[in-house]
This record gives C-alpha cells, sequence and structure tokens, in this order.
C-alpha cells in the first residue's frame, strides 16, 4: 500500500542579488574594521617565554568583535552568531576537546569542512603547482632550534603583550590598543548623533545609564582633533613597535574594560611550540611555525632535480604551529592551521621579471600601500598589476606576476571580489627576512583579515644557512663570454686551524669565508699592523675571535671565471587556508523566507568546484521501490567522479533541500514514481530553486559539465526541459 502523501503549495522565492557597497573605499576607519594581524609576522622569540606570567588556558569565550558593515552574498546585513551557530550545527568545524572544556584557538573539522578544504587544496593545486610546473615537497613538522635560530625565527617570531595588574588576563597589546580606541570611535559616533535633550540627562541617570551599559559602549563626544588622532593610530596600528604600544597606553589612559586598570608595559612574547626531540632532550626543537624553511634547506637538491634550470619555484601544503597569545576570533586565529606555501627562486640580476608576466598585465588590484596607510587614511587605489609594476608601486613582475594569480585564484574558489584588498606592510611590521610584503586581505565580519601573504624574502633564508652550515645554496651558471675577477681571497691553514680552534674550528672558518669583500681589506690591514685580526663569531667565546696570520692569509687575486655563481632571491606567496575556508563561508552565505515566511533558512552558494558535496539524491518518498534507482544513481555519480550524498529521511523535500543549502550542495536529483515508469528524474539548482528533467545520463552529464565549470545553469536550461512541478511543491511523508 502506498504512503499518505500530502502535496502543499509552496512559494518560489525570489532572490535578487543586492549590489554590495565597496568595503574597501572608505577612508572613515570606523566603518572599516582595521585588519587581524598578519600571518607573516615581523615578528619572532623563544617558544618557552622568558616571563614573569605564562598564558592561562582561558575556556570563556569573549564576544567577538563584529564589523557592521559586513553582508551576506545578496547584501543582507552579516548575522555572524547565526552563520556560526549554522557551521557548527552541520559540523563544519567544531571546538577541539569540546566535553573537557575545549582549549582557545584549537579547532576540529567536521565531513563538509574536511570536504570544503580538499576541495579548495585540489584547486590550489591545480592553479599554482600544476599550471606553474611547482615541485612539491612534504617537509616535516619537527625542526631543530638550530634552523630557526638561523633564520631569524627563535630571536625575532614575537607578539607584543601586556598583562593586567588584577585579573592576570593576557593582552595582545596592538589589539587591545585597537580595541579601546575604537570603542571610543564608536562612542563618539553615537554621542553626535544624540538629541538636544538626550544630550541633557541628570547625572543620576547618566551613571545609571553607564551601570546599565557597563563593558559596552560609553557615549561621551570627542574632539575633532581627538577623532583624528584614533584614526591616524588605528590605520597604521600594525607599525608600532612594543615601546610605541606602551606609549600609546600611557598617553590615552587606555584601560582594560573588566578592572578599570592600565595592563602592564607590553614584552615580547615568543609564538613558536618549543619541544626536545628525542628521550635525552638534548636536542631542542620547536612545531613549525611555517612550511618555508623546509623548502629553504632542500634548494640544492630541487635545484639538481630540475636539471639545474632557473627559475623555478618549490610548494609545500602542510600544518603550521603558533601559540598565538589571545585567539579569540574563531577560525581567524588560531595555533594549528594548514598552510600552503611557494618559494619562487629567481636570479636577482634579471631584474626579477617573469616570462608571464604579461598573461596578467591588465589584471586589475585594488592596492593599499604604505604611504596611504602612515598618512592615516585607508582608501584604495584600483589599477592595473601592470601599470603597478611600471610605476613602481609593486617592486617587480615576479611579485606582481603572483600577486595577480593569488586574486584569480580567490575568485575562482568563490570569494567576494569586491571584499578583496592588496595591503603592502609598513616598515615595522616586516618581516626581518622581507625586503617588500603584501597581504591580500579578506573583508569579513572581523574586519580586514590577512589570509595571503606575498613576501620578497630577497636572498635572505639561502644566505643565512649557507653562511651557518657552509652548505653551496647557491646556482652555478655557465657565462658565454669568460669574465676576469680581481678580488681578496682567503686561505686557510686547514691543518692546523682545526686543531687549534677544536670544535669551533668550522664555525669560525665560515664565519671568514662569509665575510664581504670590503671587509676583507680592512682584515688585510689588521694584519699588516696587529699580525692578526678580530672577527665577530655569535656563539664563540663572547662573540668574539683572534685569529693570527699563522693560520689565515689574505691576498689580492686575479682569476678568469666561465661559471658563475649566485644566490637566488625569492618570492614567497603564503596561505592561510584556514582564514580563507572560513572567508569563503562568509562571502557566500546568505539566507531566504522559509513557507509562511517566518524563518530565514541558511544558504551556502558555494561554487560547485569546491562544495563539499556536489550532489543530493533524495527519492520522493519511503517507497521501497525507489531504492535501486537511488543507489543506481549514486553509482552512476561515483564512476562519473562527482560526490553525492543520499537523504531518505521521512521529512519533506523542501526541509531535505533546505539541509543541504546550509552544507552549500549545488544540485538537487529527486528520484520519484515517473522515475520507476520512464527512467528521467530531476535536477534542482540550490540558488534559483528552479529544475529540469531528464533522463539519467543526460542529468549525470550535465552535472559533471557544471562541477567541472563547462557549463552553467543557464546552458543547462537551455538544452534540458524545465519541470514546473516539485519546485511549487513541498511534499510531505506521512
Amino acid at each position: 500500500m502506498k504512503p499518505l502523501l500530502s502535496l502543499i503549495l509552496t512559494r518560489r522565492l525570489s532572490s535578487p542579488l543586492v549590489a554590495g557597497t565597496p568595503l574597501h573605499s572608505n577612508n572613515n576607519y570606523t566603518s572599516v574594521v582595521a585588519p587581524l594581524r598578519r600571518l607573516h609576522r615581523p615578528a619572532f622569540a623563544p617558544s618557552t617565554p622568558r616571563l614573569k606570567f605564562q598564558i592561562p588556558q582561558i575556556n570563556k569565550k569573549k564576544p567577538e568583535k563584529m564589523s557592521t558593515d559586513a553582508t551576506t552574498l545578496k547584501g543582507q546585513p552579516l548575522d555572524r552568531a547565526a552563520l556560526d551557530a549554522m557551521l557548527r550545527r552541520r559540523l563544519f568545524y567544531t571546538p577541539s576537546f569540546e566535553i573537557y572544556g575545549g582549549v582557545s584557538g584549537l579547532y576540529d573539522y567536521g565531513p563538509p569542512g574536511c570536504a570544503l578544504q580538499a576541495n579548495v587544496i585540489d584547486l590550489w593545486r591545480k592553479h599554482f603547482i600544476l599550471e606553474e610546473d611547482m615541485l612539491e615537497v612534504d617537509c616535516t613538522v619537527l625542526t631543530p632550534h638550530d634552523v630557526l635560530k638561523t633564520s631569524g625565527h627563535v630571536d625575532k617570531f614575537a607578539d607584543w603583550m601586556c598583562k593586567d595588574p588584577k585579573n592576570g588576563e593576557i593582552l595582545r597589546a596592538d589589539h587591545f590598543v585597537e580595541d579601546i580606541l575604537e570603542q571610543r570611535l564608536k562612542g563618539d559616533k553615537e554621542a553626535r548623533g544624540l538629541k538636544v535633550e538626550e544630550k541633557e540627562e541628570t547625572d543620576k541617570k547618566k551613571a545609571a545609564k553607564k551601570k546599565k551599559n557597563k563593558g559596552g559602549v560609553e557615549a561621551v563626544r570627542l574632539d575633532d582633533a581627538v577623532v583624528k588622532e584614533y584614526e591616524e593610530i588605528l590605520a597604521q596600528i600594525d607599525n608600532y613597535n612594543g615601546e610605541q604600544l606602551g606609549e600609546l597606553i600611557k598617553k590615552h589612559d587606555l584601560r582594560n574594560p573588566a578592572t578599570g586598570l592600565q595592563p602592564t608595559p607590553p614584552v615580547s612574547f615568543n609564538l613558536m611550540f618549543q619541544t626536545s626531540i628525542g628521550p635525552s632532550s638534548n636536542l631542542p626543537g620547536y612545531l613549525r611555525p611555517e612550511t618555508a624553511q623546509g623548502q629553504f634547506l632542500n634548494f640544492a637538491k630541487l635545484l639538481e632535480f630540475n636539471t639545474g634550470q632557473m627559475p623555478f619555484a618549490s610548494a609545500s601544503i602542510g600544518k603550521s604551529y603558533r601559540n598565538e597569545i589571545s585567539p579569540r576570533a574563531g577560525l581567524l586565529r588560531v595555533r594549528e592551521f594548514l598552510m600552503a606555501e611557494i618559494e619562487h627562486f629567481v636570479d636577482p640580476e634579471g631584474h626579477k621579471k617573469h616570462a608571464r608576466f604579461h598573461e596578467v598585465a591588465d589584471v586589475e588590484l585594488a592596492f593599499l600601500d604604505r604611504h596611504t596607510q602612515l598618512s592615516g587614511s585607508t582608501v584604495v587605489k584600483k589599477q592595473t598589476i601592470g601599470q603597478a609594476v611600471k610605476e613602481g608601486l609593486v617592486d617587480n613582475e615576479t611579485l606582481g606576476y603572483f600577486l595577480a594569480r593569488i586574486l584569480l585564484f580567490l575568485k575562482k574558489i568563490g570569494i567576494d571580489e569586491k571584499k578583496i584588498r592588496f595591503r603592502q606592510h609598513m616598515d615595522n611590521e616586516m618581516a626581518h627576512y622581507a625586503c617588500d610584503c603584501w597581504d591580500a586581505e579578506l573583508h569579513t565580519s572581523a574586519g580586514w583579515v590577512e589570509c595571503v601573504g606575498c613576501a620578497d624574502r630577497s636572498a635572505y633564508d639561502l644566505s643565512v644557512h649557507a653562511k651557518k652550515t657552509g652548505a653551496p645554496l647557491v646556482v652555478r651558471q655557465r657565462l658565454e663570454e669568460p669574465i676576469t675577477i680581481e678580488e681578496w681571497d682567503i686561505a686557510i691553514d686547514k691543518k692546523n686551524f682545526g686543531p687549534f680552534y677544536k670544535k669551533d674550528g668550522k664555525t669560525i672558518e665560515n664565519a671568514l669565508l662569509a665575510t664581504t669583500q670590503e671587509q676583507r681589506g680592512e682584515l688585510v690591514k689588521q694584519l699588516e699592523e696587529n699580525g692578526k685580526v678580530v672577527i665577530d663569531v655569535p656563539g664563540v667565546n663572547d662573540g668574539k675571535v683572534e685569529v693570527s696570520k699563522d693560520l689565515l692569509a689574505i691576498k689580492w687575486v686575479k682569476r678568469v671565471e666561465n661559471v658563475r655563481e649566485y644566490t637566488p632571491n625569492v618570492i614567497e606567496p603564503s596561505f592561510g587556508i584556514g582564514r580563507i575556508l572560513y572567508s569563503l563561508m562568509e562571502h557566500n552565505y546568505w539566507t531566504r523566507a522559509s513557507e509562511g515566511g517566518d524563518e530565514a533558512r541558511g544558504v551556502l552558494s558555494f561554487p560547485p568546484a569546491v562544495a563539499p558535496t556536489k550532489v543530493l539524491i533524495v527519492p520522493l518518498s519511503s517507497n521501497k521501490d525507489f531504492t535501486p534507482e537511488v543507489r543506481k544513481l549514486s553509482q552512476k555519480l561515483r564512476s562519473a567522479g562527482v560526490s553525492s550524498r543520499i537523504d531518505d529521511s521521512s521529512a519533506s523535500i523542501g526541509k531535505r533541500y533546505s539541509r543541504n543549502d546550509e552544507l552549500g550542495t549545488p544540485f538537487g536529483v529527486t528520484v520519484d514514481f515517473q522515475t520507476l515508469k520512464d527512467g528521467t528524474v530531476t535536477l534542482r539548482e540550490r540558488d534559483s530553486t528552479r529544475q529540469v528533467r531528464a533522463e539519467e545520463d543526460k542529468i549525470i552529464a550535465a552535472i559533471k559539465a557544471l562541477v567541472e565549470g563547462t557549463k552553467t545553469w543557464q546552458d543547462v536550461e537551455g538544452e534540458l526541459p524545465i519541470f514546473e512541478g516539485q519546485q511549487e511543491v513541498e511534499v510531505v511523508v506521512r
């Protein structure tokens, strides 16, 4: 006996795309929340901090800072709380160790989150590694102390933090300054909008109102000069060091709202997780803060693998770890995260030109350069990357090429182009290894968030590792015409040098060989005048070492070379995959009214290529006759390489589709009684809810074309018959 079906008329919803106001063109800082700090910090220091206090594990989550102008895909005001609740309910992600109370900054991805991440990584590989013929490597997470000491991370990979003297709360200094000044500007804005009679409240009412709004925004009008000063500080908040942040806290009397007290002066805190390698604990190490070092250390082997050809690029995808001071922004600031990094090695004498730059020269980007930021403004300048390189805004073609390719990748996976800007690092925030750096920042409910860093690391990393180890991390290029070179040459008496300096001999020898021609000229004078030289050798004695003329000779030599030897420069695009994923979810989220209009149902309009599941298969009812058809259809989709999911629950078709709209599933196939008669099925498109009907094989071919991007939904509607049945009715099984 067939189950009783009740047909309930439903209303088709129209969701016109609302053009959002460009978020990156507003000069008023209070309307565009300042960016979260970058993945590539100017910072570095020891993972076990030499501080008087430790970072507590805080399980209480403070309200996250929200951007008032964040919008959904359709231009609606974004309700981040509703979005986060939906993402957790549908298990895109969840706090790690939640039944134990959780740990700040650590999250687990559920099935749709894992699938979304895998699809983004797959597109990343195709867009960069496959398209650019890159060499992919997978290096170890555990990194010995000496490697990160040499790279500069042990001494410089740090953020500034301060402590509340009353409750011991640990605060990241730049975020603390930023938050308080933003609150004051919001209070000023509110005060300027109050009516005259509201300004004339009695002192008693003011006190009651202040007490009621404790911890919130206090409406206090500021002088115009103070407003301007605050906005200028916020526009260049990333440019302040610890001492300057401390001065700002004192000058503007910035107090922790929780206690009413000023925090202690900022101190440097190293962001690396320290560990020991092996049971003896004699080999200290760290969990890597980036994937780049493994690529640099394997440079010589990669160059050989590439038959010595330059330029070339390596790439790596893997987990990195940073002991964030105050991770309170969900997936946007975590302590363990996935990175995808590229190291493009290029000859510095070729002006870092790129053979394919002409392909992207006309791509237009929104730039926020350092000079604009230092002037206190956040106005972006839109121009093509070709113009930007020609005018010197972007230093070279290779850096510009990757900036354009980054933009194209972000658009391809579904990031809203109106919410992308490229911000140049200011001098104080520049990483110790970089000579220029641009961040691809995405606008979210947390403000402008750096999701991709693109740095010109010059020859820093290869040079410091070569100097430390003596390894030849260089390129040898055969010259068409021999060249004559005259220079100072160092000759070491190795027979006696090693026994004299013992275990420090190699370190001292490397320091001598790493000297520049100018330094060698000065050493010659020392040998002539004193019979010895004094050189700087960090880590040996007090950092100064004497070498006598019996062990060292420096001569002016002339030689002919047929081979040029040079250390390549590196352009590094570095992607924070977790931040990109969260921004992608925000940019593709919107809501539509339910039947009756009493409920807003969430929709994630992911492009088919990145959607966690491509197709939802729904039988019309629990009729057993549908089961073989559903299984056959599922198998055909798997054979076509298309992921699908079956929902044969007792919920109505409308509810089943709605549940999967929340998961971002772009297409739905319905198996009904007509399928049993003629083998046809309906295909529903998520965003429009429109449907077509055709034979299974035609529907599967259409789905495959849609997922691969060779056809659009409009193309499919033009080829297959429009179906006007179930899109107008909701079937409920009783």
